[in-house]
């Protein structure tokens, strides 16, 4: 699992390439943290490369999410595959972001 972040103004895009599960949770907490002090800004977690998310993976876009309203941020999710959406619209996370 890869997570880098871009800054393009007030812009943030995090690109996640590979599983994001279980394993990769710890690594990847510590990578989106900058994302979680974005104030009056827009974070795009852009899933384009993501292969899998796992319960551990939906936490952490939970937690960006949470964080991005605290700071009065946006979120955006894009490229997201079909299985993935269908993990979005299983577990109502379809309903709490932006998708694009």
């Amino acid at each position: 699992m890869k997570t880098t972040i871009e800054q393009n103004g007030n812009q943030y895009i995090a690109r996640f390439s590979g599983r994001l599960d279980t394993a990769a949770a710890v690594q990847t907490t510590e990578d989106i943290r900058p994302l979680l002090q974005v104030a009056n800004g827009e974070i795009v977690l852009d899933c384009a490369e993501l292969e899998y998310i796992s319960s551990s993976g939906l936490r952490i876009f939970l937690t960006i999410r949470k964080e991005a309203a605290t700071h009065n941020s946006k979120v955006i999710v894009r490229n997201i595959a079909a299985d993935i959406r269908q993990v979005f619209v299983m577990t109502g996370f379809i309903s709490l972001f932006e998708i694009q």
